[in-house]
């Protein structure tokens, strides 16, 4: 999570994968923070299954949306980020098939609110490929 200007606190603010066969995709990304250390998948799995932890709109309060996301490899490993405290975990995404892995996102993030209330990112959707 990163504190901005004012005590306007945001949660993730980006995603990004780091492919096996190197390269990497990054999605929309939100101003604020920097890049925690990496997480991999054990040599020979592929990512398949994700959960974000989100706090719900605090009205009046500071929002702060998704803080931390969790992944889950094909051979069962549990990757999870160091995200913030705040919210609750959400359900696992249905798994990719077998054979396939994650090979592509898509991120919402809020664009800078100008004296609002920044929240950063706000969703993430993950692609399966074979």
């Amino acid at each position: 999570p990163h504190k901005g200007f004012f005590g306007d606190d945001t949660g993730l603010n980006g995603v990004r994968l780091l492919c096996d066969k190197a390269g990497e995709v990054t999605s929309s990304e939100g101003p604020r923070g920097a890049w925690s250390r990496p997480e991999s998948c054990p040599p020979g799995q592929r990512l398949v299954s994700f959960r974000l932890r989100v706090e719900a709109p605090r009205g009046l309060w500071d929002d702060t949306a998704a803080n931390a996301m969790a992944a889950i490899c094909s051979g069962g490993s549990l990757l999870e980020g160091r995200g913030g405290p705040q919210g609750t975990w959400g359900n696992w995404s249905l798994p990719c098939p077998p054979g396939a892995g994650v090979c592509g996102l898509r991120t919402r993030v809020e664009r800078p609110q100008r004296g609002g209330d920044d929240t950063g990112l706000n969703d993430v959707e993950l692609y399966c490929c074979s």
